[in-house]
């Protein structure tokens, strides 16, 4: 049994590699290995936005993520430093810069990019996106 951990650096709707990680996961949780965390770093940081809006015919990635957090017990941590660049805040992150609005909240969590250090210590593999 492996220890697994995501690492997706694309846009939800920049190209199929979100929707692919979403799949990768769902199979990771189905075999005997662990998935250890996921990390959203670049332009990943934007499937973290909770302001997104899908046409009714299309997959709610952002719902997706948050029910792999639910369902598998995995946390879902967002690069503070590329999420603030791309205007995904958290609460704090938002009273940080003199914002009054945020778009980023639970399950997903605002870290710094030493958590990714730490899943790629604690894991066998990590894989990209």
């Amino acid at each position: 049994m492996a220890n697994i951990s995501i690492l997706i650096t694309s846009a939800p709707a920049a190209s199929q590699n979100a929707h692919s990680a979403l799949r990768f996961v769902q199979t990771v949780h189905a075999s005997e290995h662990k998935l250890q965390g996921i990390f959203f770093y670049q332009d990943g940081v934007l499937n973290a936005n909770q302001l997104q809006t899908n046409a009714s015919d299309e997959l709610n990635l952002y719902q997706a993520w948050v029910d792999v957090a639910q369902q598998y017990d995995c946390p879902l941590l967002v690069c503070v430093t590329a999420a603030t660049k791309r205007g995904v805040l958290s609460q704090v992150d938002a009273q940080e810069n003199d914002q009054s609005n945020f778009n980023l909240g639970a399950p997903f969590q605002s870290v710094g990019l030493g958590e990714l250090a730490v899943l790629m210590r604690d894991s066998d593999r990590l894989v990209q996106f």
